[in-house]
Parts: C-alpha cells; structure tokens; sequence
C-alpha cells in the first residue's frame, strides 16, 4: 500500500535520500528546517521524499525531490508532485523549482506539466563546493520552472508552519 506521509520531526534521518535530490549537504540545510518534508512509502518501504517551501505571494518552492534509484521510473516522483499541486492548491497558486539543465530532469518536469520561465547563470559553479554532473553532463545553470496550482483541488487548511 502506498502513502504519502508529512515528516514534523527529525527530518535529517532522510538526508541519504534528500541528497540523491540535492548533492551537497550544506545546500539541503538552508531549506529543510524551514521546508516541509514529504515522504512516499510502499508498504513499509521508503521509497521517495520531497521538500517543499513557502516563498512568500502565494508561491511554493520545490526544493528538493529524491527517489532511490531502485524505485526511479514507477511514478513515486510524480505522484509526489501530484500530492503536493493537490494539497496546496487552496493556499498557493503557483509551485515552481529550478533544476540543472539535464536530459533527465528536464523532460520529467515537462511532462509533469511545469513550464520554463528563467535561468540562473552559473547557479551550480556559484553554490556548490564540486562540480555537479547529471548524465554525464556537468550542470552550469539552474533551469526555472513555474506551474499554476488550480483551485479546484483539495486545500490545505492547515496553511503552512512558519
């Protein structure tokens, strides 16, 4: 049985994970307090998480998603996204992400239904302590992505902690 389970406490005992998202630890701190983290089980297997935050003029930030590698390409990322455009489309109207320009990455997003709006010149060299690679292509520039979040779903009324 699959579930999608919000984590309140001790958040760092996914870091293994989270750095599969994000490779460097220190990056991952400057948003994981603040963030909410997400995590997808099957049965009770972890099998992928994300972090998402508030940015401020209704608009979410993802963070961080990460799935093992054994679990990549069954869906636990998009549904992941999907519980996240659901949950939050009451308090937030758009949910955007930035991303290496990568041939994995970038077409998973697409197909997720996000849309490029920006680049960040050299976000990878100007933020990271090694060169980060992704299918053998080394990252340069963080991609932006944006997506409208409907109002038609479920809402959040929790809101977000601050």
């Amino acid at each position: 049985m699959i579930a999608i389970n919000e984590i309140i406490s001790d958040k760092t005992k996914f870091m293994e994970l989270l750095l599969i998202g994000d490779e460097q630890e220190e990056m991952i701190a400057k948003y994981l307090d603040r963030g909410r983290l997400f995590v997808i089980k099957n049965d009770d297997t972890v099998c992928a998480a994300c972090v998402v935050t508030d940015e401020g003029n209704r608009t979410l930030e993802l963070k961080n998603i990460a799935v093992y590698p054994e679990f990549q390409r069954q869906g636990f990322g998009k549904r992941l996204i999907l519980y996240i455009e659901e949950r939050f489309c009451g308090s937030f109207s758009r949910l955007i992400l930035g991303t290496g320009d990568s041939p994995l990455t970038v077409p998973f997003y697409e197909k997720c239904g996000f849309k490029r709006y920006g680049v960040i010149k050299n976000f990878f060299i100007d933020n990271y302590d090694h060169p980060i690679t992704e299918a053998g292509v080394q990252l340069f520039d963080m991609i932006c992505f944006e997506k409208e979040l409907s109002a038609n779903g479920r809402s959040d009324s929790e809101g977000f902690a601050s």
